[in-house]
């Protein structure tokens, strides 16, 4: 067991010294349309981790209630990631479809107790018939249909008489609560659709609030573990319940922090944009934060269990650094795998004075490693070394080769320059050198010689051609909100990379430390004997912050551990009636709402945003994200921007006249400067570019100078269309309509 007791592991320990349950039961309950990712990883970790320390059982199930965005392959990707994760739950996967005719028995129920009703309003009358927080909503008349009417509409429904909207089956509670989702809430809705267990037998499904809290009763769940969105939802989760009189070792709904990433998207309809859009190659893209992402990328199980561990179980939602989860990759590997040498620039070096050839015995791990093994390396006249370990003119603090400065070669010689040779543009081809035979690394030097570094290298003759994937972070915005967010330099692929013989592997699930470079990992799909093919699973520090540099090999320092123990704190009044006003009135998601219920700055400069356009999510994104960083590194009185001018920023963003990605550039300039959004615009130049005579020349240069990628989009490769536009946008330095630019270039490639 942890030893940090979080809170849920609090309650599970006094409900079991309490006697209120005799054994632990918890469940993983994902929704099967689409590939889980490193916010699953963590609920998965907490469900299972629960089960597993208390000796009880952690159910796997299925929310399969939409059929039409569900899919087997979705099921199969949450099964291997468990799996892969290294937790079992028993003999079957659990689906709610397997209680569809409980759970309708339960509706039945309920309608004959005269606490629940078919009701023929339309979605926009339901929504307006809710009321706002400040005043109570109204009961529809059909609430008064007797109990024989409901009995045979509800009948009928099931039957498939009705078309998709025209009945909903609704809870009959209470219109004027003050928690929204209780008022009246829908338990079932018409759908005429295909679903991928049940096939056509159902034209009704269930929603998750009352499909949810039965599948737990009806399995034997003890604690009902979920993300902090469903804090309201609880009040729901307990009435169905308590209803029905299912109070005999029924479950109890227990929240917890969601995950939150920097540089990181997790909606699964924004991670299915990218799929379907092209601007990823699949689910398991490397760049992704899916499990199987990960998994193809090279990270390893227990990189993801330790980093769970770090980031503990926190009381409210939060952002964590992705350093916290590329530092847990690191430390799990930096023991493990063994140090190979690879280049992937080659510059041809020739040494002059050596002749004949060698095998040198170098050892695959450092001497700070218990662990033993080694291999033969190939050593030649001819060989290659990385063209930046070469530098003919290098500044004061370059340690490496240069025409005056020798180096060791990894594991062998010294070598010094003798001779530059370039083509006729200037380029260095080769370097003429010279080795000192008594230099060779280990006892066998005696030469005497000082050098500053050693360098890699592969010889000429044995040297294995590899393709190299290097995979950097997907975003380049601390907070991204879209495919205008994406690095363009988020994959850079390396044809031509040479590697010493013995890294060539027919295992599978190899990983390697390229010495200098990073680590890496044999890709699991593309990887041939034809064409081997490694993925970069992360680099050997944190190149994106100024971290001081770490000794070659080592780990960098224990990154901060991220453990908040205590229990959720329950909302306030106060609090709940901006949730339900900011999730229920005006659309903003769970936890975008949940933030700024919570937070009386953000909530206050939020309203008075609003108070000047009427654009209440765009507001709340940019509140939620750029105002609240600002605010935790100063107070609100010191920001140098005020909620109208947030409120003029965004306005430019919905008139077109800038796009979000050089919103967010203004955003920066007015929180140093605090000069007017429009203002900042005009004197930069910043003004969005939708003309399409003005970014049809770029779209023909770009198109011009990528022809193989050209021929691999005609040849059915479509989903280079994504690397096409995001070419585009980064050459107009992000100026340029997105939307736009994606008609004009899928019109320029037909």
């Amino acid at each position: 067991m942890s030893e940090n007791k979080d809170f849920l592991r609090t309650i599970v320990e006094e409900d079991l010294k309490s006697g209120k349950y005799k054994e632990i039961v918890t469940r993983f309950p994902p929704e099967p349309n689409g590939f889980p990712h490193i916010g699953h990883a963590k609920s998965i970790c907490i469900n299972f981790g629960i089960a597993s320390d208390y000796h009880g059982h952690c159910n796997l199930r299925m929310d399969d209630t939409n059929p039409t965005t569900e899919d087997t392959k979705y099921v199969e990707a949450l099964k291997d990631a468990v799996e892969w994760l290294g937790f079992e739950w028993g003999d079957n996967v659990n689906f709610t479809s397997d209680y569809f005719s409980q759970i309708h028995d339960y509706a039945i129920e309920l309608i004959k107790m005269g606490k629940a009703y078919v009701d023929s309003l339309t979605e926009d009358e339901i929504r307006e018939y809710r009321g706002t927080v400040t005043e109570a909503g109204k009961r529809s008349k059909y609430a008064e249909r007797s109990l024989e009417e409901n009995l045979n509409l509800f009948e009928r429904m099931k039957n498939g008489e009705f078309k998709n909207g025209e009945h909903v089956l609704r809870a009959k509670i209470d219109m004027s609560a003050a928690n929204m989702k209780m008022r009246d809430p829908l338990l079932y809705r018409i759908r005429h659709a295909h679903h991928f267990r049940t096939g056509d037998k159902w034209c009704i499904y269930p929603m998750y609030d009352f499909a949810h809290c039965l599948s737990d009763y009806i399995e034997g769940v003890s604690h009902s573990i979920c993300t902090l969105e469903f804090e309201n939802n609880r009040d729901i989760y307990d009435w169905v319940l308590d209803t029905l009189g299912l109070k005999v070792s029924r479950p109890y709904q227990h929240e917890f922090a969601r995950l939150g990433i920097n540089y990181t998207v997790m909606s699964k309809r924004k991670l299915l944009e990218l799929v379907e859009g092209g601007q990823v190659s699949g689910w398991d893209d490397p760049r992704l934060p899916t499990i199987a992402g990960y998994k193809r990328r090279g990270y390893t199980p227990e990189s993801i269990l330790n980093f769970c561990d770090q980031i503990g179980i926190a009381k409210a939602n939060s952002m964590v650094d992705v350093a916290q989860l590329e530092f847990c990759i690191r430390d799990d590997l930096n023991t493990k795998v063994p140090r190979v040498l690879c280049v992937l620039e080659p510059l041809k070096v020739t040494i002059e004075n050596y002749e004949g050839s060698e095998e040198i015995d170098a050892p695959y791990y450092p001497h700070d490693i218990p662990k033993d093994g080694s291999r033969k390396i190939p050593f030649s006249k001819n060989i290659y070394i990385e063209r930046d370990d070469f530098m003919e003119n290098p500044p004061k603090d370059y340690f490496r080769f240069t025409p005056e400065q020798p180096v060791r070669l990894r594991h062998a010689y010294i070598i010094s320059c003798k001779e530059v040779i370039k083509d006729a543009n200037g380029k260095i081809i080769e370097i003429k050198a010279e080795y000192y035979p008594d230099s060779k690394s280990g006892s066998d030097d005696t030469s005497g010689i000082k050098v500053k570094s050693a360098i890699q290298w592969v010889s000429a003759a044995e040297a294995k051609k590899v393709e190299i994937r290097l995979y950097d972070r997907l975003f380049k915005d601390e907070a991204p909100e879209g495919v205008e967010d994406i690095n363009p330099d988020s994959l850079h692929i390396i044809k031509n990379a040479l590697i010493e013989p013995a890294v060539i592997t027919d295992k599978p699930d190899e990983r390697f430390q390229f010495e200098r470079q990073g680590y890496f990992y044999v890709d699991p799909i593309d990887y041939t004997d034809e064409n081997p093919v490694f993925n970069k699973i992360v680099g050997l520090k944190d190149s994106w912050s100024k971290k001081t540099k770490v000794t070659e090999s080592a780990p960098e320092p224990q990154a901060k551990k991220v453990q908040v123990d205590g229990e959720v704190a329950p909302m306030s009044e106060a609090q709940k009636t901006l949730f339900d006003k900011y999730s229920l009135e005006l659309g903003l998601n769970s936890e975008v709402a949940n933030t700024l219920a919570r937070d009386e700055h953000l909530s206050s400069f939020y309203e008075e945003a609003l108070s000047v356009l009427n654009n209440p999510v765009a507001l709340a994104n940019i509140v939620v994200n750029e105002v609240a960083r600002e605010l935790k590194q100063m107070q609100a009185s010191e920001l140098k921007f005020n909620a109208k001018q947030i409120a003029e920023l965004v306005k430019l963003v919905d008139d077109g006249t800038i796009s979000s990605t050089i919103a967010k550039q203004v955003f920066e300039e007015m929180a140093m400067s605090g000069e007017n959004p429009t203002q900042i615009v005009e004197a930069k130049g910043l003004v969005q570019i939708s003309d399409p005579s003005k970014i049809l020349p770029i779209i023909d240069e770009i198109i011009a100078k990528n022809p193989d990628n050209v021929h691999k989009f005609k040849a059915g490769n479509t989903k280079l269309l994504g690397f096409f536009v995001g070419q585009v946008l980064k050459a107009t330095g992000g100026k340029a309509n997105p939307q736009v630019v994606n008609e004009l270039v899928a019109r320029k490639l037909k």
